[in-house]
């Protein structure tokens, strides 16, 4: 019998990064745990001619290795998502307009190609920035930032990072579903699922055919299985596709 305290689902400590994602980064870690999307991979990785087109169904500009957590990934979404701030270089700027000044951004700053131009990602704790960086921008220029669904601005929204002294509901919520889906992917029971999410003592005391406990993992297995057959595609504020339009979202009989 396989020692379920040795897989790698096991221990909720390997998934604590999970409660500082933002909704893109959550969409991602849904995406990679798809058994088709990492066959895709595997197929298109080495095909680049062929590359984008078959990662466009998927959501994505480009493929993104799935063996990279959010952490390291660095996945290439179709445009869209209200979290994405567009910055172009301010033509007529106000007194004291602000400039781009990508050292006083707060956090982790990271620039990258996402297919079509120059994108930069700026993480701290409990706080995520993404810029969509318009071409001939830089530094200390007087810049003025569009959102969708606002227009243009001029002045960044910066608020303070957020200080949680303990993880929100809905972030335990995102750790359990990943965590869950894991361990079904892996073959897992639901109380052997249950026992890595909660507890053996909890199991022990708790665990009846109709008790909250069964209900509570199966409503997080049954969720993590949607948000990675599509689900995820609504986090990154991406058209859904009908089924029979894409087989990926479907599961296989």
């Amino acid at each position: 019998m396989v020692d379920h305290h040795l897989a790698h689902w096991y221990p909720t400590a390997a998934y604590l990064y999970v409660l500082s994602l933002d909704v893109l980064a959550l969409a991602w870690e849904y995406l990679r745990r798809h058994p088709d999307y990492r066959l895709d991979w595997l197929r298109h990785h080495r095909r680049p001619r062929a590359a984008h087109q078959a990662a466009h169904r998927w959501g994505l500009r480009l493929w993104e290795d799935p063996a990279l957590d959010a952490r390291d990934a660095h996945p290439a979404w179709l445009p869209g998502h209200d979290a994405v701030v567009q910055l172009y270089p301010d033509a007529d700027p106000p007194p004291n307009a602000p400039v781009f000044d990508v050292w006083s951004m707060p956090g982790h700053k990271q620039v990258i190609h996402d297919g079509k131009g120059l994108a930069l990602i700026a993480r701290s704790p409990g706080r995520w920035l993404r810029f969509a960086l318009a071409p001939g921008l830089e530094d200390g220029m007087a810049v003025a930032q569009a959102h969708r669904g606002r227009g243009v601005t001029h002045t960044p929204d910066t608020p303070a990072p957020m200080v949680r002294p303990r993880p929100p509901p809905a972030a335990m919520l995102e750790l359990h579903t990943l965590q869950a889906l894991d361990a079904t992917l892996a073959g897992a029971s639901l109380r052997e699922i249950a026992e890595g999410l909660f507890g053996a003592d909890a199991v022990a005391a708790d665990w009846h055919t109709d008790g909250d406990l069964r209900a509570r993992v199966r409503r997080l297995v049954h969720r993590g299985d949607a948000l990675m057959r599509g689900g995820y595609r609504q986090l990154a504020q991406i058209q859904v596709l009908e089924k029979g339009r894409f087989e990926g979202d479907a599961k296989r009989p």
